[in-house]
């Protein structure tokens, strides 16, 4: 069993990006994982704006992270980058917080050319904060996630596959490590 913490960037509850990390949560906790999400946008806005560092909110999510096997760093595509609210948190963090763990970005975007923020805008973040273990990752078009009848996500194509694919390397990591 892996501690994983998802931290989703994402502005807005309703978004696909944010509906993204609740089912990967949910189905991390199905295979045993101790998983846990931090909402940027959830956090108090001054903290973020003013960088609050000893912030009990933002102390809080350092814990989280420190204490973490896996990162899985959520958001949609914004300008060709991930969002500002994930920006400012990601400043906030100490400068090797994600030595010793292995890292995987999701990312959400309305073009195929978005695919690109991974490699050349979350990529070169995480590196900067200590990773080096930074799995491929996974891009996944809007208009590939979906609601059905109950109001539950569903995946077009092979999105779902992707994400499956994921949540077992980072098993799979964590066991070899």
């Amino acid at each position: 069993m892996a501690n994983i913490i998802l931290i989703s960037g994402s502005p807005s509850k309703q978004s696909k990006t944010a509906k993204v990390a609740n089912y990967l949560q949910k189905q991390l906790q199905e295979r045993n994982h101790d998983a846990q999400c931090i909402h940027v946008r959830d956090l108090p806005a001054e903290d973020l704006l003013h960088a609050k560092f000893t912030s009990e909110a933002i102390r809080h999510t350092h814990e989280l992270i420190e204490r973490a096997d896996a990162i899985i760093v959520l958001s949609p595509v914004y300008k060709g980058s991930y969002t500002g609210i994930l920006k400012a948190f990601l400043d906030l963090l100490p400068e090797k917080a994600f030595a010793n763990k292995i890292i995987a970005p999701v990312v959400t975007g309305g073009i195929i050319a978005h695919l690109l923020s991974i490699e050349y805008s979350l990529k070169p973040i995480f590196s900067i904060l200590g990773a080096r273990e930074i799995l491929h990752g996974v891009f996944i078009l809007d208009q590939a996630i979906e609601k059905d009848e109950r109001g539950e996500i569903t995946f077009q194509g092979d999105a779902k596959q992707r994400l499956e694919d994921l949540i077992r390397s980072i098993s799979i990591e964590k066991a070899s490590v």
